[in-house]
């Protein structure tokens, strides 16, 4: 447990200390620290809402300044539920009624595992801690809201009331932390989204399928060109590939069964040239009694006859028979009545499933040649769109979503190759994160566990030592930040995650870089050595730049919405003052040349005043504005704003676009 994680799960203790001096009949159940805060779970017949947030908040701040010490005693199992049965845990006093959450965790707890309380004052808990040495220790804390929660998180359990809150050392920190809360809204790229007409969800379309507008697929579209501008520098070569493929590939690939969960369903086809049924074993299975049923059933259903009816329409056509004949039919039945009819004799349906992952595909783009070491590292790239089955619960905006485009490549390389190779990958990392101005940022290098070889990890024990070894030599040489992560390794192989800091300090996992030593030999990829020897060759999985969704999301929130000119959905907006004819064909002529140069320029010709149109533009975050009125004309000028920075100024015309280009061209900040 960190020291901030010490002091927010001492403050749950105070938290507790404080509704039960308000409402002694309180019941708790767990009280841990979370992420930016902390919590506790109360069984209170009062319904606590964020107005009884002062008064408990005065309750903790009498608390914390009695100074009290958290005091740690071991008891025994029996000597702890004597406690529980008196309603001593989690409660100021012997109580009427037992701490039945306590005592519940107590029968839990392993018999060889030590158990402990802590007090604070005439406040005792059931906790293993460890805590702050003084409630004075807490600093500043405020609680933030109230939500309901079963406890264990199951829903057979009774619902109780979880009290959140966050704390923080200082005051400041505090501070800093709510103002950061409230920069975030502000930034929400939900919400922005919404305003700046970047992307929409639609319920016709699906949940967690997300659709770009104009001004959104242009943010895409430069991520793309930035994207095969840097790879095609690199050495990648870029390939397309199919949305859908068969069953089989997954299977191959090692996806299915494993991955299952998180793909969406199959799709299942009448095959094209798939095995056959075995007819034969089926008629053997068939008793007279099915004979029966049959010439029972074509009565009822004279198509059964015909060649061309098809199972499902059999189907569609039984459950709109009377309860009468529906007692005819079993399961048993149908597969053996259908068993002596055509489709017997069809090859067995083929299963195709949408793309959750590239990678199958670009394996079999490497095979469909011959390879040889001269080829290598063949570097693979594709921005394919994927889809996974994400849970609806789990879907965020852009942050979550169940199709994606992603900035994917796979090298494949021979291992005296592999460290150069994976470093360059995290070097293009570097180049974009300073690209976007991501100054914080950090690498999870994931590994696997030993005792799950075979289960979750690919049952290769010496090749998981070799390439881990050798993916930390790389990070270690190369004097990236990095953290290792232990049993969140791919089931293929090593990887490392990268963590990234917007603007205002929120964290995102925006990109990936992964080692596989496995599909290489699953898809049975070979290169021809200097020997003419056949190899495996290594494979890395990368994504730089992640998914367009996700990574728009991020930029939406890291810029608020303020994108360098360069991303800008709407570059330039030309204003011109007033509608006198040489004013507007000059203002014409500016759009007409920056159109010609790419750049995303728009003109408001609209007969509002110059206030309501620069208010406009602001509104939608348009990067620059060339304000033109009769005296620019005059001078073959133009007066420039930007967004953010105000009024510039009056430029030559010439200068004032030349700047733009080159501002867009070497992609400014």
């Amino acid at each position: 447990m960190t020291d901030i994680e010490r002091l927010r799960h001492s403050a749950s203790h105070v938290l507790a200390t404080a509704i039960l001096r308000i409402w002694p009949e309180a019941q708790f159940a767990a009280g841990p620290p979370v992420e930016n805060g902390f919590y506790y779970d109360v069984d209170l017949p009062h319904r606590i809402s964020p107005d009884d947030f002062d008064k408990i908040e005065a309750e903790m701040k009498k608390e914390i300044k009695a100074n009290h010490p958290f005091e740690r005693t071991e008891v025994s199992r029996d000597e702890a539920l004597d406690l529980g049965k008196k309603g001593r845990l989690a409660a100021l006093s012997d109580r009427d009624q037992p701490s039945k959450y306590k005592i519940d965790i107590i029968e839990n707890i392993p018999v060889n595992e030590k158990i402990s309380l802590y007090r604070n004052g005439d406040f005792i808990d059931l906790c293993a801690g460890p805590h702050v040495m003084r409630t004075g220790n807490i600093g500043a804390f405020k609680l933030t809201n109230v939500a309901s929660a079963y406890y264990k998180g199951d829903e057979k359990n009774p619902q109780l009331q979880r009290v959140y809150g966050t704390a923080f050392k200082t005051k400041k920190e505090l501070d800093e932390y709510f103002a950061m809360l409230e920069e975030a809204k502000k930034r929400d790229h939900r919400k922005l989204g919404r305003e700046l007409e970047l992307f929409v969800f639609d319920d016709d379309v699906g949940p967690g399928l997300p659709m770009f507008l104009p001004r959104g697929a242009v943010i895409a579209e430069e991520l793309e060109k930035l994207a095969r501008e840097t790879e095609f520098a690199a050495g990648y070569q870029r390939v397309r590939s199919p949305a859908i493929a068969r069953e089989s590939l997954y299977k191959k690939s090692g996806h299915l069964p494993y991955y299952a969960d998180s793909m969406f369903p199959p799709m299942t086809l009448r095959a094209e040239g798939g095995k056959k049924v075995d007819v034969e074993a089926r008629a053997r299975s068939i008793e007279q009694s099915d004979q029966l049923l049959r010439e029972s059933l074509e009565k009822i259903f004279p198509r059964l006859k015909d060649s061309d009816y098809l199972l499902e329409e059999f189907e569609k056509d039984f459950w709109q028979q009377p309860k009468q004949s529906q007692i005819l039919l079993e399961k048993s039945a149908i597969a053996s009545i259908f068993s002596k009819s055509k489709w017997a004799q069809l090859p067995e349906p083929d299963r195709y499933y949408l793309k959750a992952m590239n990678c199958p595909h670009h394996h079999k783009l490497f095979a469909a040649v011959p390879r040889s070491y001269r080829d290598l590292p063949l570097r693979l790239a594709e921005y394919g769109t994927c889809y996974r089955y994400e849970q609806s619960g789990e879907l965020f905006g852009l942050m979550r979503v169940r199709s994606m485009q992603m900035n994917d490549a796979h090298i494949y390389c021979t291992p005296e190759q592999f460290e150069a190779e994976f470093n360059a990958v995290n070097q293009m990392y570097l180049k974009y994160f300073k690209l976007f101005g991501i100054e914080k940022y950090l690498m999870r290098f994931s590994t696997h566990d030993p005792s799950k070889l075979g289960q979750k990890f690919v049952d290769e024990p010496e090749l998981w030592k070799q390439t881990e070894v050798m993916t930390r030599n790389v990070l270690k040489n190369s004097g990236i930040d990095y953290v290792e992560v232990p049993n969140e390794a791919a089931f293929y192989g090593p990887k490392i995650d990268v963590q990234a800091w917007s603007a205002i300090g929120r964290e995102f996992s925006i990109a990936t870089n992964q080692v596989d030593f496995a599909q290489p030999r699953r898809f049975d990829l070979r290169y021809k050595d200097r020997d003419n020897i056949d190899k495996t060759p290594l494979c890395i999985h990368r994504a730089p730049l992640g998914t367009h969704e996700r990574f728009i999301g991020f930029l939406i929130e890291h810029y608020a919405g303020n994108f360098p000119l360069w991303l800008s959905p709407e570059q330039v907006r030309i204003l011109p003052i007033g509608d006198e004819s040489k004013v507007l064909e000059y203002s014409m002529s500016i759009l007409n040349e920056l159109r010609a140069h790419q750049v995303r320029a728009e003109i408001d010709t609209s007969s509002d005043n110059i206030n309501g149109k620069i208010q406009r533009a602001e509104q939608m975050k348009v990067h620059t504005m060339f304000v033109i009125g009769k005296r620019d004309v005059e001078a073959n000028a133009v007066s420039v704003r930007v967004h953010g920075k105000g009024n510039l100024g009056a430029k030559p015309h010439s200068e004032a676009v030349a700047e733009i280009l080159l501002s867009i061209k070497e992609r400014r900040g």
